[in-house]
């Protein structure tokens, strides 16, 4: 596999993970309700990052087109998150969210 796929394959997991411990983190604050669009945002990025990672890994020719679409909802998802950055969950994923996004479109 191509080193620019590696890359983008772990920068779609990490990003995955870090997207599904922000909205569970998010669930759990006394805003909960405010925080519903970076919740929904966070599950979407987390399950375009993980059929980002799962269609390069298997050498899929529509991973181009998965990775624009992935890094368009990263892009979204770390603006999002950005706007609640003095939560550390939300600052970690908005980090997450746009080194995934670089990778993605390398690829794309």
């Amino acid at each position: 596999m191509h080193q620019q796929y590696e890359n983008c394959i772990k920068a779609c997991q990490d990003c995955a993970s870090e997207c599904e411990h922000c909205a569970t983190a998010c669930t759990q604050e006394d805003n909960c309700k405010g925080l519903s669009h970076c919740i929904t945002l966070n599950r979407d990025c987390a399950a375009i990052c993980a059929l980002a990672a799962e269609m390069m890994a298997r050498g899929s020719p529509f991973s181009k087109e998965i990775c624009a679409l992935c890094a368009k909802i990263c892009r979204a998802c770390g603006d999002e998150c950005n706007k609640h950055q003095h939560m550390k969950h939300c600052k970690r994923c908005a980090e997450a969210c746009y080194k995934c996004a670089e990778e993605c479109e390398k690829v794309a």
